[in-house]
């Protein structure tokens, strides 16, 4: 039996990877922010906590719903694409075959090579053959929006519940500083993993993640200290 060498890219990860890292991420600094929001507002601990749950239940349900929508899209864009292509070989295969041809011709083969490849490809699988090389359709790109908002929602969650879980024990006089720290912190990690997991240079995922996270809950903090001034 002939051994088959399998190797692992970065890529294969990268359907998950942005579903959950950007669920992660937007579930730190959505409640974080919404947090530090309300406590430069100068509200009490309980109405903190409380509105920090309901906005990490919302942003879940919310991320979920806004990444299923948008993949299910990619999705049926796809498989329109598919059917479209799954009767062209049918009406006009010597189009079709030149077509895959000069596909492989662009890529380095030679006309004969070329021709040779694409006849033996679609003789096994056409729509395989057309789907992976002329729409760059393949099982790992695929769309799949049922996974995609699963990890949106469960990425986001645990997110949120980060920095929920510093305001349920951090100190109150200190509640704004140990949340900023604290989500930063969690950022800076998410970013670093983020980008180690996905090939990129690690400490500019740090940065890049944490700079404008700190932007958004700065701003956040500083509008509900002017509102709670005002109130």
């Amino acid at each position: 039996m002939a051994y088959r060498h399998r190797e692992f890219h970065k890529l294969e990860n990268i359907g998950w990877l942005r579903a959950a890292v950007l669920g992660a991420n937007d579930g730190i600094v959505s409640t974080s922010s919404l947090i530090l929001g309300v406590a430069a507002a100068h509200a009490t601990h309980s109405s903190i906590v409380i509105t920090g749950m309901a906005g990490l239940v919302a942003g879940a349900m919310s991320m979920a719903t806004g990444e299923y929508i948008s993949v299910q899209s990619q999705a049926d864009t796809e498989q329109a694409a598919l059917a479209t292509e799954r009767t062209e070989p049918e009406s006009d295969m010597p189009s079709e075959h030149r077509e895959l041809a000069s596909i492989y011709v662009d890529r380095g083969l030679d006309a004969s090579l070329a021709q040779q490849v694409a006849t033996q490809l679609m003789a096994h699988d056409a729509l395989a053959a057309h789907a992976r090389d002329e729409l760059g359709i393949t099982d790992i790109l695929s769309a799949k929006p049922v996974q995609a908002a699963f990890a949106s929602a469960i990425s986001f969650a645990l997110g949120g519940l980060m920095p929920l879980l510093v305001v349920v024990f951090a100190p109150v006089d200190q509640l704004i500083l140990f949340v900023g720290i604290g989500s930063l912190l969690f950022l800076a990690i998410l970013g670093g993993l983020a980008a180690r997991i996905g090939g990129a240079n690690i400490t500019k995922g740090i940065i890049r993640v944490t700079f404008w996270s700190a932007l958004a809950m700065g701003v956040t903090a500083a509008i509900g200290s002017i509102f709670g001034t005002l109130s």
